[in-house]
């Protein structure tokens, strides 16, 4: 798992591409990205599943906010927090959301 984070120079956004690894993907046959971003809409951005048997999705996400929490659901049954977050936070349900911070 991993986020790779770009700024833009033209607009105050930065474009994190989102990345698990095909260990970290076990079986999955869905990954979904939630977060603060989509007001955890837990179907509104699937990840793109790669030849390589890793997923991936690419956001800008407004500089504005210094940081968004999310999670990645998989197969719609099992939440899980990027294992290379910006730092953690309770989340009041299950244990912790991961942080991005821009």
């Amino acid at each position: 798992m991993s986020l790779k984070k770009q700024y833009l120079k033209t607009r105050p956004v930065c474009k994190v591409t989102f990345r698990i690894s095909k260990e970290a993907a076990r079986s999955a046959q869905a990954i979904y990205l939630a977060g603060d971003f989509n007001a955890w809409d837990a179907e509104a951005i699937p990840m793109t599943p790669l030849k390589s048997g890793e997923f991936t999705a690419v956001l800008e996400l407004e500089t504005a906010t210094p940081e968004y929490q999310f999670r990645y659901l998989y197969d719609g049954e099992q939440w899980e927090n990027e294992w290379e977050a910006d730092g953690y936070a309770v989340n009041g349900i299950d244990g912790e959301n991961s942080v991005v911070r821009v």
